[in-house]
């Protein structure tokens, strides 16, 4: 056999081979965080204990094994998490052997660098902690587990996503990312977004955690819970959550699809209690998890993409 005929052979061998949608996605995702990691001082991901944080960093552990993950994890605490979700942040960081960094909300409010929001929603507070973490740990990279089938606003944002001096977003300021090749060139102050689970849906996101078995916090999963009814959405009772006059407290079966702050996301009734049914679930649902259950993205129309002009995730 010529030298000829064994590349033709060897190309239409790979010709045949095809990847699952999940294991392109997965290979995409990977190749995204070594190449930040290859480019990058000082890469951090922001992680939540929320499910598509989880997702970025298991992708992270088969990015590098058998190394540790070679950066820490950011999380921006509002003080309003959920206790589940907080409690399974910190096992998966001990597990994993992570540094954590944590940036709270309550600090800032707590020295009067900022103010509770009359409507008691301390997610558009989180900007400001978040850019002086970046700048306190001099990150040039930051990882986040966005996807573009969430919000419009993050529909327009690229994989790689300059942030400027302030942190800020201009989404007529778009590097073009042809043929996969990502632009992380940023000047003294600026730094980077890195999505690499941006080209996922939801139910791309549950079809890999049922495929890989990863762990989740139990409240994405149907539980009871005592509820109330406000918004169209079901929101949790606690002490940063309490039903107004009028809105009438029961028990519900129920489960999160988001886990942002409680005093602004609310939960769905379900029956799902394994990885399977919540797959077979969202399959048939016709709205996004943040258009179902998050009333912050409700403040006005482009409510997410305002909050990214200023640095948000």
């Amino acid at each position: 056999m010529t030298a000829v005929d064994s590349a033709t052979t060897h190309a239409s061998t790979l010709s045949r081979i095809s990847l699952s949608t999940l294991d392109a996605l997965e290979a995409e995702a990977i190749h995204i965080i070594r190449e930040v990691v290859a480019e990058f001082e000082r890469p951090v991901l922001l992680f939540s204990g929320g499910k598509d944080s989880v997702l970025v960093l298991h992708l992270a552990t088969k990015a590098f094994w058998p190394a540790k993950v070679p950066f820490p994890v950011l999380h921006v605490d509002t003080g309003h998490n959920f206790p589940e979700v907080l409690e399974f942040r910190d096992a998966t960081v001990a597990r994993l052997g992570l540094t954590l960094e944590v940036a709270r909300v309550q600090d800032y409010i707590d020295d009067g660098r900022l103010a509770e929001r009359a409507d008691g929603t301390r997610n558009p507070l989180q900007t400001t902690p978040l850019l002086d973490a970046i700048a306190a740990g001099r990150h040039d990279a930051v990882f986040g587990g966005a996807r573009r089938d969430e919000d419009k606003a993050r529909a327009k944002e690229r994989i790689l996503s300059l942030r400027d001096e302030f942190g800020q977003w201009d989404p007529r300021n778009q590097r073009p990312e042809l043929w996969d090749l990502y632009n992380g060139r940023h000047t003294v102050g600026q730094h980077v977004r890195a999505f690499p689970i941006s080209n996922w849906t939801e139910l791309d996101v549950w079809r890999y955690i049922e495929r890989e078995n990863i762990a989740l916090p139990p409240l994405y999963y149907a539980h009871e819970r005592e509820v109330y009814r406000r918004d169209g959405m079901w929101r949790a009772v606690s002490p940063v959550s309490e039903p107004r006059e009028g809105e009438h407290v029961e028990v519900r079966t129920v489960r999160y699809r988001t886990v942002g702050d409680m005093s602004c996301t609310g939960a769905v009734e379900s029956t799902a209690r394994d990885v399977a049914a919540v797959t077979r679930e969202v399959a048939t649902s016709t709205l996004t998890e943040r258009g179902a259950t998050r009333a912050d993205d409700r403040i006005s129309e482009a409510a997410m993409e305002d909050r990214k002009k200023d640095g948000y995730f």
